[in-house]
């Protein structure tokens, strides 16, 4: 050492005759080679770290020569002296910031690699250790060449040496991760991903190599060890890959692990898949941070948006296995997200809950039903905008001015417009995945941001949170209306109903093709009433705040939701909507024999309410959104025996009589007309006029 510390001169005499020296006692028995070892490699791991480079060059190549020797003897079954023998390289790659020694020590490893493979047994842990250093580099050349070596093990060497690497595979995947994670180099980070997925083949291919693979720190059942050992570092290691990568790699990442799971997922044992969400799940902690705000908003968009369709795809695969273990974790994880001051999450939210229902909702038991519902139950009750009814501005306070296009009309002309909250809602595709934003419409995300980027005024963020409960109510209504009757059922029975009132044809039975793939028949009545009642809840709710002028004048003035006053008027309309084809449903339905006399109460409440209501109504627009509800409820109430619509038209024959004051639509005057039509006919008041009525007489 005393020679070496020269710093202009240093002489390598000594370091060269102890070179020497281990050379010539490499063939000592294994003993007495290691306790020499102890001492000469820890000079080594000096010398290696030596200021001066040509000091440092000479140890890495003196270890290189070494190492070639001493790895050529090979290595017997659980002897581990390679692993000693090779630490001074991963202690000089950790220690030497060098780049021209760092670059020297991944070459020598590469070169050990490609020459001695065969006989290399417990070292592969230091070469992956090394590797695993290099990964995290900013020089391109040492990530090359230790990614390319990396590659070459990963592909070809596990392919001849399984037996003999299986120590260290968890190592191997390790060390690929770690080259994901290295920001600067994207295409290998692309590139490790994809090794991932193939060390991913070998655990599947190989089990049996894992359950007889025995070390000394294995405490664990045998039949677990495939688990332990191969399956989940690899999908561990995944995780950790979308957790702390950018977008475009995490997305890779996240697109692999799942891929995983869907095409080994048959061989997992039901308590590894405990494990494996628990893994899962650390993807939506990442949420819980507090980071920068547009950050967040984009992990929530993408990468829990991206987790959220993909769990539910696993879970609708795996369904025997999963739904004990799973179920309850979805339904969480669902509501979490709708809890979230985000609005693409939101609305996944309600549609993954959707998804997860219409593909597995006949393979449920009562008992998965009754937690559907109470998931429902729970998401409708906490994302009721009650604060549009409360909300009023503090005094003192100065709301800043509507927009002023607007303010320059006199106020009275502008009360008469409203704009709907939910205009801007994204329609969904046919798999019930979102589309893209309607280009007429500003999106909702587009009024969130508004609001975010003026919150000047404290209750702009609570506008924005409004805003989002508004998305996720109408969407709770589209998702039971799709749940219970199969998507785009309820859309085609309108469209029929309307072209039967434009025919004049009510007594045409309006058959839809689809009525019998939602989910109606497996519900029970109770659970079917569960569901009525959160229609009817947020029924109520937006009827209140759209008949709450000055409440919404005021919002309006705040600067909510833009131009002209919010209402409510879809989530109104559909949530009834939906409600009466249930209740309808169930009234024809002679299974649900014992619940007909609570359906029928129900019926006349809920539908005399809504006329009255009806009735009430001053603004054009208003009566015209209700259009079709009449149409509904007026072709419903028609196609029902006489008997029953003895008591539903003398229940609704005043209200009808008044609502003919309005200037009604042609399609509905005319389901009106054969309303009254067939009034006469069930009271004999009058005779039937045979052509015109082939009515249902039971």
């Amino acid at each position: 050492m005393d020679e070496l510390l020269s710093t202009t001169h240093p002489r390598m005499f000594s370091l060269q005759k102890i070179v020497e020296i281990s050379y010539y006692n490499m063939g000592r028995i294994r003993l007495q080679w290691s306790r020499i070892w102890e001492v000469i490699g820890d000079h080594f791991n000096k010398v290696g770290c030596n200021p001066n480079e040509d000091v440092a060059i000479f140890a890495v190549d003196s270890l290189r020569q070494l190492s070639m020797k001493f790895l050529e003897k090979g290595e017997l079954a659980n002897f581990r002296f390679q692993k000693d023998f090779l630490r001074p390289f991963e202690h000089i790659m950790k220690r030497n910031r060098s780049p021209t020694i760092r670059d020297m020590v991944v070459r020598c490893i590469a070169q050990m690699v490609n020459s001695q493979a065969a006989n290399i047994r417990s070292g592969w842990k230091n070469i992956f250790s090394v590797f695993h250093l290099a990964a995290s580099d900013q020089d391109e050349s040492i990530v090359e060449l230790a990614f390319q070596t990396t590659g070459h093990i990963v592909t070809l060497v596990f392919e001849k040496h399984f037996p003999a690497t299986i120590d260290s595979f968890q190592d191997a995947v390790k060390c690929l991760s770690e080259f994901a994670c290295n920001a600067a180099f994207p295409d290998t980070s692309m590139e490790a991903i994809r090794l991932i997925r193939h060390c991913a083949k070998y655990v599947s291919d190989r089990p049996q190599a894992f359950k007889e693979y025995t070390s000394d720190d294995m405490n664990v059942a045998p039949e677990d060890r495939v688990w332990v050992r191969g399956w989940f570092p690899i999908l561990f290691e995944l995780s950790c890959i979308i957790n702390r990568c950018k977008l475009d790699v995490r997305t890779r990442g996240l697109t692999v692990m799942f891929e995983i799971m869907k095409t080994y997922g048959h061989t997992y044992e039901k308590h590894w898949w405990q494990d494996l969400f628990r893994i899962v799940f650390r993807i939506f902690d990442n949420m819980k941070l507090p980071e920068q705000q547009t950050e967040k908003a984009e992990w929530m968009t993408t990468t829990c948006n991206h987790a959220l369709y993909a769990i539910c795809d696993v879970f609708t695969q795996y369904l025997e296995v999963l739904s004990d273990v799973l179920l309850d974790d979805i339904f969480a994880q669902l509501y979490w997200c709708v809890q979230q001051d985000n609005e693409q999450l939101a609305r996944s939210g309600t549609n993954c809950l959707e998804n997860v229902v219409i593909l597995n909702g006949e393979k449920f038991t009562l008992e998965i039903w009754d937690k559907t519902c109470n998931c429902t139950l729970d998401i409708f009750k906490t994302t009721i905008p009650h604060a549009l009814l409360t909300w009023h501005p503090t005094s003192g306070e100065t709301a800043p001015p509507p927009p002023s296009p607007v303010s320059e009309k006199p106020l009275d002309t502008i009360s008469q417009k409203s704009v709907d909250i939910h205009d801007s809602i994204q329609p969904r595709s046919a798999d019930n995945r979102q589309q893209g934003p309607l280009v007429s419409a500003s999106t909702v995300n587009e009024e969130i941001n508004k609001l975010k980027s003026t919150a000047k005024f404290p209750e702009q963020k609570l506008f924005a949170a409004l805003l989002i409960k508004c998305v996720v109510q109408l969407e709770l209504i589209q998702t039971i209306d799709n749940i219970v009757f199969f998507p785009a059922t309820s859309k085609k029975e309108d469209a029929e109903n309307l072209a039967a009132a434009q025919r004049d044809a009510v007594d045409f039975d309006v058959r839809v093709d689809t009525q019998d793939q939602g989910m109606y028949r497996f519900l029970t009545s109770q659970q079917l009433f569960k569901l009525l009642d959160c229609l009817l809840e947020s029924h109520r709710f937006a009827k209140a705040f759209n008949s709450n002028n000055e409440q919404r004048t005021a919002l309006w003035k705040a600067g909510f939701k833009g131009k002209s006053k919010p209402n409510l008027l879809k989530q109104e309309t559909s949530s009834l909507a939906c409600g009466l084809r249930i209740l309808f449903r169930m009234y024809m339905d002679e299974s649900r024999i014992s619940a007909w006399e609570e359906v029928q109460q129900r019926l006349l409440n809920v539908c005399s309410e809504a006329l009255s209501y009806f009735l009430t109504l001053t603004s054009e627009s208003h009566r015209e959104a209700w259009t079709n509800l009449l149409l509904l409820f007026l072709t419903k109430v028609l196609k029902i025996s006489d008997n029953r619509f003895k008591a539903h038209a003398s229940f609704y024959y005043p209200l009808l009589c008044e609502i003919m004051q309005f200037d009604l639509i042609p399609e509905l005057r005319a389901v009106l007309r054969r309303f009254f039509l067939r009034i006469g006919v069930v009271f004999q008041i009058s005779q039937p006029p045979e052509q015109e009525l082939g009515i249902n007489k039971q």
